[in-house]
């Protein structure tokens, strides 16, 4: 019999979901924005990848090895060492790169914006030189004295310069430079917002180097093989890094995919949020939809179909439901990573542009998290199918949501307490583990607050019926006791918009707190009158202070520089103070003294316990060429997140920071008593006007520049959870339409016995509104208390106050409410359509 009934059972499946074409598509929806966003997120970050690797591909031409020093920190390689390697009798040629960041000024004398790619200046190698393919101008000669440039045709183009141009050039450590520009070269490979910049030899020298070391040296050999010529040149300089070209672009290759990495697994974290939010609704709707085909899915057994044949023409809706989903979803992944590159060269970050790259992976791994995610979410629902009793065809209803809770309460309950024990044990410590242990904990919250849901429902949303409904009389307490008496699907529905909102509100919760941290650090910690900051990747021009310094009503200047040596084996980082904190931050003293000279250390109190430096300890610092400098503690200070763990002496950053690195993090000045400060500022302006990109700021301006970072931040991530949550709602939609489906009896006998269309709907809105509400309410709770738990595990980076954005969690409430109302809108109005006697007259 089962193999008879086999065949039709596949045709009762198919059938059932042709008739259903709305429901069939909101389902289908769900499993299309999740999966869309995963193929996205591969197909975006592929073709990143590949763009970069071709880029990168040209790295080291013409080379067979490559010279560099072990510590990328360091000056670099001696310059003595290219007579070394010269000597060697299988070397034919010895090529040295100098370079380093600069910024590039238009005709104005603004800084060229290249969107967040490099600006690079090197020196340029000439053809009888060169190693690989000779240089290709497609305008003007190569530069032949310094003061000359060559710029390639990409930077050229987002500049506006062309042969002949004359512009200045900011060397960080050097100044700004004078220069004209005598060519254009081209470049293999498509450069986004690169700019490079290439300087006669000579200078190049002067700007990027000290005069004794160089960046590296590729070398090429007079025929023996990559490896050979490898170990020949290692034996002569066994402190240097020498690798084969190949293995050089490896190297870069690898790191390609490192920084890329983190992109892609950002992106499918997004995309596993709203495939988890998407799981949800799919086993809601399959959960009623069993609900609904009781009597049916009972006749079938009646007249001869096993309990498998039933739970697997669930799990083939659930098949074909996957299939289409992935299908649709996975070429709206395309176009979605079509539209992040558009957005992001809308936002002009100076990405390179490419083919997009669609890899066999991305399109396995599409269909098969689509359907597998699907399949599973119904396979509950399924099982529950096949144990409906063919008896049950006699009856009216097949009432599940009477099935006891108590279980599910009781195991929920207790992972809860087991997951907010975590929470709170985590939220004691700092670092990593702790926060993994809050992490933890949050997943087993997460997971009780699912198991619980529905019996969390029943108290939640009758108190809030109760007040919000009561207006509506009747109408209103029909509302509630719709919203109540099926607390699974209830929970489920508004399982969806918890998640969402949980993850909206942590990360808001962070948000505030970093902003008012900040805010915190500026207003207490910082006393200068004006602060020079600049871009993140280049700091402040080495030279601003000293500006500074000279302008007329200035009283006192401290510099902050950013310092990198080995303490022991491990590398430290730390800063060094030129010039006196008094009156420009507050750094408290809590043993020694106050004053920096010489070689001396100031510690905090968190290094002094944790690493047992006391007052006249001598600490071994070996700097990035390899020195060794003592330096002693001479002050113990209260933890600051503005200077750090330790702080050195301007002495002793002169002797660990070679020349050449040498930078400075931020620059606070002090006006003179009866000085005025909007002249001073107009002033200081003036003086830091060759370095460009310095920013003259007051207190006030620079917490808004810090808080400016922060939100574009936090945009993105909201961005990025929208997806979640337009799920969500989605999912309360496609609840309520299918609710209407299930109780069309019951509307079809309150239309008979007097109900109005407008009551119907009214009743329906409220029902969602008060699913909305439970949801924003639970998930706001859960958002806040994980956020306390990860703000405190990040006390020692400076969050220290916490700060909940009241303001945002009331307008997410209140927005939930909005939502709830208009998720309701189609569903109330199919109700309303919803003829008495035809509803009546099913069967």
């Amino acid at each position: 019999m089962a193999a008879a009934t086999g065949h039709p059972m596949r045709k009762v499946s198919l059938r059932n979901l042709a008739a259903h074409k709305v429901r069939l598509a909101l389902t289908v929806l769900s499993v299309v924005l999740g999966t869309a966003f995963v193929t996205g997120s591969f197909v975006f970050t592929d073709t990143l990848q590949r763009t970069f690797s071709s880029i990168f591909s040209d790295t080291a031409q013409g080379a067979d090895v490559r010279v560099s020093a072990e510590d990328a920190r360091s000056s670099g390689v001696p310059t003595s060492d290219a007579d070394v390697i010269s000597a060697l009798p299988n070397v034919r040629a010895v090529v040295p790169y100098v370079g380093g960041q600069i910024v590039v000024l238009d005709e104005s004398g603004s800084a060229v914006q290249t969107g967040g790619a490099p600006t690079i200046g090197e020196s340029y190698i000439p053809d009888d030189r060169r190693l690989g393919e000779p240089s290709v101008f497609t305008a003007g000669t190569a530069p032949t004295a310094p003061g000359d440039v060559v710029i390639n045709e990409g930077g050229a183009t987002r500049s506006g310069l062309g042969v002949g141009d004359k512009t200045q050039v900011l060397v960080p450590s050097k100044g700004t430079i004078d220069v004209t520009v005598t060519g254009i070269y081209d470049t293999a490979a498509e450069s986004g917002g690169y700019i490079g910049i290439q300087f006669f030899e000579s200078q190049a020298n002067e700007l990027f180097t000290d005069g004794q070391h160089v960046q590296y040296y590729d070398v090429a050999g007079t025929g023996i093989g990559q490896s050979e010529l490898r170990d020949e040149i290692a034996t002569a300089l066994p402190d240097a890094k020498v690798q084969t070209a190949d293995d050089v672009r490896a190297e870069a290759q690898a790191q390609i995919e490192q920084a890329l990495s983190f992109v892609n697994y950002f992106l499918l974290a997004f995309g596993g949020i709203a495939l988890l939010v998407g799981t949800f609704i799919i086993y809601n709707t399959f959960s009623m939809i069993v609900a609904q085909r009781v009597r049916e899915l009972a006749l079938l057994r009646a007249i001869g179909a096993s309990r498998g044949q039933v739970s697997r023409s669930v799990v083939l809706e659930a098949l074909v439901v996957g299939v289409i989903g992935s299908a649709v979803g996975f070429l709206g992944g395309i176009g979605l990573a079509y539209g992040l590159r558009a957005l992001l060269n809308a936002f002009d970050l100076g990405l390179p542009s490419g083919t997009l790259a669609l890899e066999p992976r991305t399109v396995i791994v599409s269909f098969v998290v689509g359907i597998v995610v699907t399949v599973l979410s119904a396979y509950a629902p399924a099982r529950r199918a096949a144990k409906i009793p063919p008896i049950a065809a006699m009856r009216e209803e097949f009432a599940s949501a009477g099935d006891s809770l108590r279980v599910r309460t009781f195991v929920g309950v207790a992972i809860g307490a087991a997951g907010a024990a975590a929470v709170v044990i985590g939220a004691q410590s700092t670092g990593g583990g702790a926060a993994a242990t809050v992490g933890a904990g949050a997943i087993a919250v997460i997971i009780a607050v699912a198991l619980a849901a529905p019996s969390l429902s029943r108290p939640i949303v009758g108190a809030l019926g109760s007040v919000l409904t009561r207006p509506f009389g009747a109408v209103g307490r029909l509302a509630r006791t719709n919203s109540v008496r099926n607390p699974r699907r209830t929970a489920a529905t508004a399982f969806a918009l918890m998640l969402g909102l949980m993850l909206v509100s942590v990360i808001g919760v962070l948000g505030s707190t970093a902003k008012a941290s900040v805010d915190a650090l500026v207003d207490n910690g910082i006393e200068a009158d004006y602060i020079f900051s600049g871009p993140q990747s280049i700091g402040v021009p080495t030279g601003a202070g000293a500006a500074a310094r000279s302008v007329d009503g200035v009283e006192r200047v401290a510099i902050l520089h950013p310092v990198s040596v080995d303490i022991g084996d491990e590398p430290a980082f730390g800063v060094a103070l030129e010039g006196s904190p008094e009156g420009l931050f507050d750094s408290v003293v809590v043993a020694g003294s106050p004053e920096l000279a010489g070689d001396s250390i100031a510690v905090s109190e968190s290094a002094s316990a944790s690493e047992g430096w006391n007052l006249g300890t001598v600490i071994d610092m070996t700097s990035v060429d390899g020195t060794q400098v003592p330096v002693t503690v001479t002050s113990i200070y209260q933890d600051s997140p503005l200077v750090g763990q330790w702080m050195i002496s301007d002495d002793v950053y002169q002797k660990v920071t070679p020349s050449i690195v040498r930078s400075d993090i931020v620059v606070l000045v002090g006006a003179a008593p009866g000085t005025d400060l909007d002249a001073l500022r107009g002033d200081l302006e003036a003086a830091v006007k060759p370095f460009v990109v310095v920013q003259v700021q007051d207190r006030e301006e620079f917490k808004g520049s810090q808080s400016q970072q922060i939100d574009t931040l936090l945009a993105v991530l909201y961005g990025l959870l929208a997806l979640a949550v337009v799920i969500a709602i989605l999912g309360i939609i496609n609840t309520l339409a299918l609710s209407v489906v299930e109780r069309r009896r019951e509307i079809g006998m309150l239309r008979a016995v007097g109900m109005q269309r407008p009551q119907l709907r009214r009743t329906i809105y409220l029902e969602s509104l008060l699913i909305a509400l439970f949801g924003a309410i639970v998930g706001l709770a859960l958002g806040i208390a994980f956020g306390w738990g990860f703000v405190r595990t990040l006390r020692d980076e400076g969050l220290g106050l916490l700060t909940i954005p009241w303001g945002q969690m009331v307008a997410m409430l209140v927005g939930s409410a909005v939502v709830g109302v208009l998720a309701a809108l189609w569903p109330a109005a199919r109700a309303a359509r919803t003829r008495p006697l035809e509803a009546i007259g099913e069967a």
